[in-house]
């Protein structure tokens, strides 16, 4: 019996490591070479989920971390630098509260040294997050594309 329990939870062991394993080693998705769902102004992806937000969660969101890749085109209205050395191009008309925060790689920042504010540009990413605005607390969230990288 005892002998029997130790073999059941060595089993367990091994095939929660080969599983742990897997995922540990599983190759990432890569943005850069994956097709786009769809090429949009940064404006307009904005005012799709404040318009509504289920509906646009439904079209570009995924839980499991397949979430839609889009370009999306814009006005450069901030350059920042992340605590991950990582740049942030925010894309925004100059008369809207909220815009598009676009975070790039290690690997793709060096395609942002050119760039200024005021410039039209394309950003290919991968969506994370949509715009959200409370009016109670009068707090505004920009859509948050990850892993992005400068489209020509």
């Amino acid at each position: 019996m005892k002998s029997k329990l130790v073999k059941i939870i060595v089993a367990l062991v091994v095939i929660g490591l080969i599983y742990v394993g897997y995922m540990w080693f599983m190759p990432h998705r890569d943005i850069q070479s994956t097709k786009a769902f769809k090429t949009i102004g940064a404006t307009a992806l904005v005012n799709e989920f404040l318009t509504d937000k289920e509906s646009a969660n439904q079209l570009y969101l995924d839980t499991e971390g397949e979430s839609k890749v889009l370009i999306v085109s814009g006005t450069i209205a901030a350059i920042s630098t992340d605590q991950l050395g990582q740049q942030v191009i925010l894309l925004k008309d100059s008369d809207e509260k909220m815009g598009v925060s676009c975070t790039f790689t290690l690997e793709t920042n060096a395609q942002t040294s050119n760039l200024a504010q005021g410039s039209n540009i394309r950003v290919k990413g991968v969506l994370r997050s949509g715009a959200e605005y409370d009016e109670d607390l009068v707090l505004t969230e920009n859509v948050i594309l990850e892993k992005c990288s400068i489209e020509k």
